[in-house]
């Protein structure tokens, strides 16, 4: 296996910053390196960049200064952005409305193949395998897609992302809207893809989930980050979660409560209850 900086979906950002024509600074001097192979959740309130941050590194937005390179590629040129970038990184919208615009199924994982001119056997072979990573039926393909629940909308969105075979896949806000079953079954679908090979960065407020299943936690807040640490670390500091107006998970919280009692920090559920289970057989 590979190590992890040579994994493809490495993103380095350097000296990052946009502003919004009018003057408004949203990012000023943001420098980051999230490594192939990583799941990583950007956090803060709204208007704290995070995503801004996304759509710059997703190629969505144009920085004011700096550069965001994915496998040692800039993402624009100059003016221009590189044709290369649909294969390296893929943005999906908090709201996956806002993606589709296809009549079918199939056509919408199909679209951005199509732009790439791909040849017909080798598009449909790509958009039966993203369909069936995303769990997609095929008895789905003639379907319109704003007729199924949102949940599966949100798959087909990723699926069509997932049929350029990006290196790095952006989704922000996944579970928006969705009930916390849900939101689990996203959460854990996207770890499947982490796991597939893909760099995974996500944006959200769920911080329970950003918990339970990020390895890297990158708090912002005024176009800046406060924090880059794994989630066991992140959580810990009352003014950096003031700053970031985030609450620590509940776990996270508990955890705390029985420092007095242990060194470690659980991040699960289930490490808590392990954990709780220990003291209490000390303590008797």
């Amino acid at each position: 296996m590979a190590k992890m900086s040579e994994r493809r979906g490495s993103i380095e950002i350097s000296g990052l910053g946009f502003s919004y024509p009018d003057g408004t600074a949203v990012i000023d001097d943001l420098t980051l390196r999230i490594d192939g192979g990583e799941m990583a959740a950007v956090i803060g309130q709204n208007g704290s960049g995070k995503t801004t941050l996304a759509k710059c590194v997703g190629g969505i937005l144009q920085p004011s200064r700096g550069q965001i390179r994915i496998d040692g590629t800039p993402t624009f040129v100059g003016r221009k952005r590189t044709p290369a970038l649909v294969e390296r990184v893929g943005y999906v919208f908090q709201n996956p409305d806002h993606q589709i615009f296809s009549q079918s199924v199939y056509e919408e994982i199909a679209y951005g193949l199509r732009r790439l001119h791909m040849p017909s056997n080798r598009l449909d072979e790509r958009v039966r395998e993203a369909a069936e990573v995303c769990g997609i039926s095929p008895d789905l393909f003639d379907e319109h897609p704003f007729f199924l629940p949102k949940g599966m909308r949100q798959r087909i969105a990723i699926a069509s992302i997932l049929a350029l075979r990006p290196s790095a896949l952006i989704v922000d806000e996944p579970t928006t809207g969705q009930d916390f079953s849900q939101s689990v079954d996203i959460m854990q679908f996207l770890q499947f893809l982490n796991g597939a090979g893909h760099t995974v960065i996500m944006i959200t407020h769920e911080m329970d989930l950003v918990v339970r299943y990020a390895r890297r936690v990158i708090g912002m807040a005024g176009g800046r980050i406060l924090v880059d640490a794994p989630p066991e670390q992140a959580f810990l500091y009352a003014d950096v979660l003031s700053a970031l107006a985030v609450q620590a998970p509940d776990v996270i919280a508990l955890g705390k409560e029985l420092q007095g009692y242990t060194d470690e920090m659980p991040t699960t559920s289930d490490g808590l209850l392990a954990l709780c289970d220990r003291i209490l057989g000390r303590a008797w």
